[in-house]
This record gives structure tokens, sequence and C-alpha cells, in this order.
């Protein structure tokens, strides 16, 4: 697609002529940067080009404005708009989620003993969302004797959360606040305190603090500092509500303390002092704790210790390690503990029956599919609530009875408009790589599929911190489907699909093999008839836009577009500047550029740092200004260099999202947009005569 000639382009090297570009020399290395003046978010001429970025996307894209807004009327068409979650029970009451038609946000409501009893509203979010651009709610919790709610909100997408407090039996909010809270909060059992944490200037979590209900923010007291700035501090509660954990965790390693929810003005108690490379996590049960921990296991084994002596020197194991077997996390009831794993790929769920020894899998109906934890709220229960999905088969929720191994569907999310699964097909393939390693690729398609490289593609990937980008069922997915597009995830080195192993194979000095097996996944599509390079397109978000650029860089011709959301590209100059949030504690996902190794290695694959005068294909990146994450310049710097560089005639758009941070938009009407949009693009590229 050529620019109309009556369409103007924004300018990024206007200020040039006032603003110097920033030069710097960093191991030797004289580095220019002709964009760097982006940074400054105060400086107006930063926002106007933002803006006018956003006007040129408008006039580039207005010709898919029909082909949006059908596929926003499919997507939305499918959604069964007024609709409940499966309730679940804890205490006295059964709490679900439900939405309604027209309505952004959902309604959060509960009953009290019988799900025939009259509802109750805890918290509507549509009412907190009121005049705003942009609405989230960060955690919910009810205080123990079910009275008090306290939640967070955040109305900007920056992801500092102001904590509130509402009477439940008044339904009236208190005057208690507490700001530039992140992620956790806790009650203490008496419902007197409420633990959280707060952000330093890094945006980190770095304190933990307890606020009496009816107090003032200032008299609230520190608990725990972490003054390390590799670390994070996260709060979780133990399911027996015996002790509020304080979890201090790294990269690679994790320290615990123990706080009795019952005795919420005594001084934590350490698991095990942090070692370099350990990593652990807890459970309570009884006079014990449950330990998953890599401790001479590197796929993760479930151990135990005694709460009096809870040090590493008392961990034994508990079930016998695995190679073989990624163990993710473990649940304790009062009668069983439920492991959650991971083998050949794929998860799965092992009971042990704590009085008997015995242990049973849960068995699953799909070769390829995705099972995880649901709501379960609690401690002396014999049933497991979960919840599975495949790439055809839609979310749905599962009451398993772990003593009678009898399952029973709660709740199947409906899918509107026709959807037959039967028409779809789904299958994971491997792709040999370079070195040997097979990479596997999952698939999804409207059938038949004829490999006459006739047909388009999406192709998705990661590969980042471990994390899994398992086969998910995605009813907006279904308007790519029927219009013809194979779907595939590349579950390249870098993610934790395969283990540990697969995680550590893709970082630091190995990052590049996360590139790689991307660019082998889409090699074999094409070569083996799934495909054309003039049909597939690409896309990754955050540390997958990153994947995104630096494959852009290597292999451009493979792809006919790519759409990059909040991608992670200036990736030297931002792990140079400790002072912006997560640049230190990434240090060991990436490594850190002041060591001169370090440097030449990231060096070699930053996407920004990589953009040469080449042809790229058609290209859609998205930003958010209030993204602490991914700071809005980086997608704007990458575009600008692009532009400036390649050497054809594709479009290279921008879209930034002047209300919002990481995530997008946050009500679902508002991200079926963002959807429709990029789809649209997508659409439009790929299925081109």
């Amino acid at each position: 697609m050529r620019p109309d000639p009556q369409i103007t382009m924004p300018q990024p090297n206007t200020p040039r002529a006032t603003i110097d570009p920033e030069t710097s020399t960093v191991h030797g290395e004289r580095r220019r940067d002709d964009y760097a003046w982006m940074r400054n978010r105060d400086d107006p001429r930063v926002a106007e080009y933002l803006e006018s970025e956003n006007t040129y996307t408008a006039a580039m894209t207005d010709h898919l404005e029909p082909l949006r807004q059908t596929l926003y009327a499919e997507m939305r068409g499918r959604i069964q708009e007024t609709d409940s979650s499966a309730p679940y029970k804890k205490g006295d009451y059964w709490y679900y989620t439900r939405t309604e038609q027209g309505k952004q946000y959902p309604i959060y409501c509960r009953k009290y003993r019988s799900l025939d009893a009259a509802e109750s509203v805890i918290l509507d979010q549509n009412a907190l969302a009121a005049g705003e651009e942009y609405c989230r709610v960060g955690v919910m919790r009810i205080s123990p004797d079910h009275n008090v709610l306290a939640y967070s909100l955040d109305t900007s997408g920056s992801e500092v959360y102001t904590l509130r407090f509402k009477d439940l039996r008044s339904d009236t909010n208190l005057p208690d606040t507490v700001c530039s809270t992140y992620y956790s909060a806790e009650w203490s059992e008496d419902g007197r305190y409420v633990f959280y944490t707060v952000l330093d200037e890094a945006k980190r979590p770095f304190k933990v603090m307890r606020h009496a209900l009816g107090s003032e923010e200032h008299e609230d007291a520190e608990v725990f500092h972490e003054t390390d700035a590799s670390f994070f501090l996260s709060l979780s509660k133990t399911r027996s509500r015996a002790f509020i954990l304080i979890i201090s965790h790294s990269k690679t390693s994790s320290e615990i303390w123990l706080l009795g929810a019952t005795t919420p003005l005594a001084a934590p108690t350490i698991v095990h002092p942090r070692e370099a490379q350990l990593e652990y996590a807890v459970e309570h049960h009884g006079d014990r704790l449950f330990v998953v921990t890599n401790y001479q296991a590197t796929n993760f084994q479930v151990m135990e210790t005694p709460i009096a002596h809870a040090g590493k020197d008392n961990w034994a194991p508990f079930l016998p390690y695995r190679e073989e077997t990624k163990v993710d996390s473990v649940d304790a009831f009062a009668s069983h503990l439920v492991v959650w794993q991971r083998e050949n790929g794929l998860t799965g769920i092992r009971i042990v029956d704590l009085a008997s020894g015995g242990i049973h899998s849960v068995s699953h109906p799909e070769p390829v599919y995705t099972v995880s934890p649901g709501d379960n709220a609690e401690y002396d229960t014999h049933v497991l609530r979960y919840q599975y999905t495949s790439l055809v088969t839609p979310l749905s929720v599962y009451d398993y009875d772990m003593r009678t191994r009898s399952t029973k569907l709660k709740k199947r999310t409906e899918v509107l408009g026709g959807y037959d699964p039967s028409q779809y097909g789904s299958e994971r393939i491997g792709v040999t790589v370079s070195d040997g390693t097979t990479v596997p690729v999952s698939l999804v398609y409207r059938k038949p599929l004829e490999r006459d490289g006739k047909r388009p593609a999406l192709l998705y990937g990661y590969g980042s911190y471990g994390i899994s980008i398992d086969p998910a069922f995605d009813s907006q997915r279904v308007s790519l489907l029927d219009r013809g597009l194979l779907f595939a995830v590349a579950h390249i080195r870098g993610g934790g699909e395969l283990g540990r192993t697969w995680y550590d194979g893709g970082k630091l000095f190995e990052k590049k093999h996360t590139f790689g097996d991307f660019i082998e996944a889409a090699k074999h599509l094409i070569e083996r008839g799934y495909t054309s390079s003039d049909r597939l397109a690409i896309r990754g978000g955050s540390a997958g836009g990153l994947l995104v650029g630096a494959v852009l860089n290597q292999r451009p011709d493979l792809f006919r577009a790519a759409v990059a959301e909040v991608p992670f590209v200036d990736v030297i100059n931002t792990m140079l500047d400790p002072s912006l949030p997560l640049t230190v504690t990434e240090y060991e996902e990436w490594g850190n550029p002041a060591d001169g190794d370090a440097y030449n290695y990231i060096r070699s694959y930053s996407p920004y740092d990589n953009v040469v005068p080449q042809d790229y294909p058609s290209m859609l990146v998205t930003a958010g200004l209030n993204d602490p994450r991914v700071q809005y310049w980086e997608p704007a710097k990458w575009t600008a260099k692009l532009r400036a560089l390649k050497t054809d005639a594709n479009p290279v758009l921008l879209k930034t999202n002047m209300g919002a941070g990481h995530a997008g938009a946050s009500g679902r009407y508002d991200r079926l947009e963002e959807l429709a949009f990029w789809m649209a693009f997508v659409i439009d590229q790929v299925t081109r005569r």
C-alpha cells in the first residue's frame, strides 16, 4: 500500500532542527539516537507527534472501516452479553460475576447460603467507570467476616492502584483510601487490618504496609522493606487462612516470610533466606509446608518441611522427582494435595490423597488442551474446581470430586452465532530447527485443510519469561478462521511449554534461539504448503513484540504483514536506564548491558538498533501512552526509524492509545474495537490477490 499523496505522513525529524540527537559512548561504541526527544512526555511536540501518527493511521486504514464494523459485529454477536460465571462457595456465601448487555464492565455479586437467595451486588465496575476513559480493578478481597470489601482501582492504565474499602452491610464506601498500591492486598483474620504493597519511583512493589481499618494512610505501618532493586514483593494468603505470605522474588530466586493471619501485629518469620538460583513457593497444611522448588530439581519438585523448622536443611521430598514433568504449582486442601504440572508440552492435574498416599491423574478428552485452576476458596473440601479449554473447545469450568474421581461441568462459555467445533481442526506439529531441537507449533483452522500454499495464515509467538502460550479457545479468532486463515502458535524457546530448560534455552546469551525457532516455524509452514510468504502475517506483543521486531530485521522476506503490540524494541536504551520500571529486575532475563559481553549480545538483536535499509513487510504497531512496562516511545521511535531507512513502499502504521497502558482498552466493547482494528489490517494484507 503506497501512501495517498493527499495523506500527510508524520515527520518525526522536524523537531531535530531545535533538538540535537542524543549521543553517548557505551563500551567503545558511539551511539546516536535521532529520536531520543520522544522520551520527553512533557514536551508538547511529543503529544502532537503521537496524535499526528494516529491521524495518519486512521487515514491509511479508512478503507477498512466497513470490514472493521463487520468484524466487530461478528465478535460481539458471538458473546452472550448478559451472562454469569459459575458461582463458587466461600464461607456462607456464593460469589459470582455477571455481565449485562451494553455494559462494558463486570458486576460482582453474591448470595447468602443458597443460590436461590436474593442477589447482593458487592461492586459494580460500570458505576466506578462512569466518566472515566479507562477503569481496571486490581484486587478484590472480602474481609473474613464478609462485611467489608477491599478493592483497588486504576483509571489511567499506569498500573498504579488506589485501594478503597466498602461496607457491604450498608452498601457505602468507607473513608479509608490508600494510594500507590500494586496487585496485592490481604486481610488479617480479625478483619481489622489489611496488608498491601506500595510502589517506589521505578514502580517496583518494594514495601509491605499494614493499614488499620478506620485510620489515615499516613498512620500505616511498614511491615517489610525490600531494598534489592532486582526483587519484587507480593502477598498471598494460604487457603487454610493461617498465614499471609510475604513473597520477595527476582527472576531467579525467591524468599518467603510467614505472617500469622491471626497475629497481624507480630513480626513475620522467614521460611528460608534467599540464595542465588534457588526458587521456591509454599503451601500450608497442618504443621507443615509443602514446598515447590528447583532445589536439586531443574523442573521443580514437591517437598515438605515442618513450619517450626522450615529452612532448606529440613526440606524432604514429598513426591518423587520426575525430570520429564515440570511442576508449576500445588494447591493444598484439608485431605488432598493438587499438583499442577506440564508434561510433553501439555498441562495436567495430579491428585494426592494425603491420608492414604494414593496418587492419580485427571484425564481429559482431547489430545491438545489446557487445564488451569478455577476458584477454589474453601480449604476443607473434596471438590476441585478447574478450567478446561482447547483451540476448538470454549472455556469450560468443571468441579472434580477428588474422592470419587467424578467430573461435573458447571459452566461452558456459550458461543453464539452457530459455532460448530466439528467444522474446525486443531493439531500440534513439530518443527526441527538447525541445532536439532524440535519446536512444537499448534495449529487451528477451518476444515478442510489443503496444503497447497494458498491459505492465508497468522503466526503468533511470545517466547520470554518462561511464560507458556498454551492452546486456548478464542471466540474472536473465529472471524479469522471463517475467512480462511490458519492460526498458528509457535511454542518457541524462552517460553515454559517444555519445562525450565525450554525457558533457559531462550534467555540471556541463548536469547537468539527464540528468534531462530520462530523463523524456522514460519519457514516450515511455507515449505510444507500450509501458507506462503505473501499470505503470512505474524503477531506478538510486549516481549512478543521484541520477537516480531528481531525476526523482521533478520527475515523480512518471509512475511506479508506484521502486528507488533506495545513492542519492547528499544532494548539497549531501556536496559541501560535503571530508573525505568522493570529494568533492574530484568537483568536476569536479558542481561545487564553495563557488562560488555551482555551489551554486545543484546546489541546484536535489539530491534531498534538493527533496523537497516531493506524491504520490510506492512506493519501495524501499537502503543499505550501510560504504559509502565513498555514506554510509549519505544514503538514510536522504532516506527520513525523504520520509515527513515526501509526501502519499500509498504505502510508502517503507529496507533497510540492516549488514555491507556500496556493492556490496551479496559472495557470489553472497547477491546473488541481494538481487536477488529488489527484483524482488519491483517485480513486486508494476507487475502489480497
